[in-house]
């Protein structure tokens, strides 16, 4: 039950950082990890892929290094429910922390 609700935060974090700048993969898991969330790729390149599945990201591979890079950005769609998402973190935060 915890993993679930720990998935639901992981792509909040997700579509927030993409909202403000392209991301990838790896340099999500170092950015996830910053906030505590230990990731491995098994489990957030299958979040990626649900979520532009779902229409929430979009992507672009380029060639950095030589190397195959898949960069994801927030779609309109993905904008939209964030929007949704942060006013309910909001109205819980509210009720949780300051309504004691």
């Amino acid at each position: 039950m915890f993993r679930d609700i720990e998935l639901a935060f992981i792509k909040l974090h997700i579509l927030h950082h993409a909202g403000q700048d392209e991301v990838y993969g790896l340099g999500l898991i170092d950015e996830l990890k910053r906030h505590g969330y230990k990731l491995s790729p098994g489990t957030l390149y299958p979040t990626l892929a649900k979520m532009e599945k779902g229409g929430l990201l979009v992507s672009e591979t380029r060639t950095v290094n030589h190397k195959q890079r898949k960069y994801y950005y927030i779609t309109a769609v993905g904008v939209k429910q964030l929007k949704k998402v942060k006013e309910k973190i909001r109205e819980l935060y509210e009720e949780v922390y300051e309504n004691k």
